[in-house]
């Protein structure tokens, strides 16, 4: 995901995403132990598309 799409999710939708991204990278990381992943780097994107949206909702929940 991009800055720009990040900015105008609402609380909740971070909240989802940010569940799904948890799921994805629970799913790559098993694709990797059993050799099936497709694209490697997917693992490192999906991590910081993590990090970037619990960066964000720790922000919206100071404001």
């Amino acid at each position: 995901m991009k800055k720009k799409e990040i900015k105008k999710l609402t609380k909740d939708q971070i909240v989802k995403n940010i569940d799904k991204f948890k799921k994805d990278l629970f799913n790559l990381r098993f694709q990797k132990i059993s050799s099936q992943v497709t694209s490697p780097a997917k693992i490192n994107e999906t991590k910081k598309n993590i990090a970037r949206l619990k960066t964000l909702l720790r922000g919206k929940l100071n404001a």
